[in-house]
């Protein structure tokens, strides 16, 4: 029997034009991006401010403002008082409050926030639910494609007080993340990984071989694209840090760009601030070598590691 979910619809959500555009792997950031950007063309449609929006739910503009990017869990009966303020039917009303209740669903991260910083938190849930990932690393193997020892090894730089239990959690955070590449709807990862990544020796000999070959056999996945960006390129690389570009399924969510600091991240979520990073992928892409000769040139790397 045909499910709800089997048929990509949300289990619990009626059956409308909203519900309809949500994949069957959206999870709870997915779903508040997309309640909140309903809200936001809901509210510009009667010409309504965000600071009548927000003084009928008792708070301020900038609430408002959160509401509408996905950026803060939904309180239900804010939710409906802006749908009643918003002339919303019942259709529409039903679907977007069972939309915002389970986008209050917990996640799973939440068991490790004593060694998830606060600006990640967004981060881990916009990678779960995107249906295309675009990466360019320029130091490390993607977080996404790194075997547990050579994560341990990254997490462990800089790290040498930090006591052993929470390394080790850290370690589960990045290989619970690598779960969505063996799901049942894996995301499409199409990873850029500069040659200097590969070469960089940020752990032992047989560590850095071993990533190596997982890289070659992860590369043969119909839904992994790795492609390699060697010295002899070219290609617009000075002052680029490393940048993920996510894009997701449903109609309305535009794509997300991160750019990871040191001590937190940007997340560029307005198309105008997105499309030069956009630019930027596809011309590292054009550059880099064709994903078919990624396997020659990993064994090569592997066969030089002593």
């Amino acid at each position: 029997m045909s499910t709800a979910r089997d048929r990509g619809d949300v289990a619990g959500v009626p059956d409308t034009g909203i519900a309809g555009r949500i994949p069957r792997h959206s999870g709870p950031t997915a779903l508040r991006i997309l309640v909140g950007a309903h809200l936001r063309r809901l509210r510009e449609a009667r010409n309504i401010s965000r600071e009548e929006a927000g003084y009928l739910i008792r708070g301020s503009h900038s609430k408002i403002s959160r509401l509408e990017l996905g950026r803060t869990g939904f309180k239900l009966r804010d939710v409906a008082d802006l749908l009643t303020l918003y002339g919303a039917d019942d259709s529409e009303r039903a679907t977007l409050l069972a939309m915002a209740e389970q986008a209050n669903a917990p996640a799973w991260w939440q068991d490790y926030r004593d060694v998830v910083p606060y600006w990640f938190e967004d981060y881990l849930g916009l990678e779960r639910d995107a249906s295309l990932i675009r990466t360019y690393e320029i130091q490390y193997v993607p977080g996404l494609l790194q075997t547990e020892d050579y994560a341990r090894a990254v997490i462990q730089q800089g790290r040498e007080r930090e006591p052993v239990e929470e390394v080790e959690r850290r370690v589960q955070v990045r290989l619970r993340r690598q779960q969505i590449l063996r799901s049942a709807a894996p995301p499409k990862l199409w990873a850029v990984i500069d040659e200097g990544a590969l070469r960089r020796e940020v752990a032992p000999p047989e560590t850095m071989r071993a990533q190596l070959e997982h890289l070659a056999r992860l590369a043969e996945l119909p839904h992994v694209t790795i492609q390699v960006l060697t010295f002899s390129s070219g290609g617009p690389v000075g002052g680029v840090g490393p940048v993920t570009v996510l894009r997701f399924a449903p109609a309305g969510l535009d794509d997300v760009v991160y750019l990871e600091q040191i001590a937190g991240a940007q997340y560029l979520t307005r198309k105008q601030d997105a499309l030069p990073y956009q630019h930027l992928l596809d011309q590292l892409v054009l550059h880099a070598r064709p994903s078919a000769a990624t396997p020659a040139i990993l064994r090569m790397l592997a066969a030089a590691t002593i």
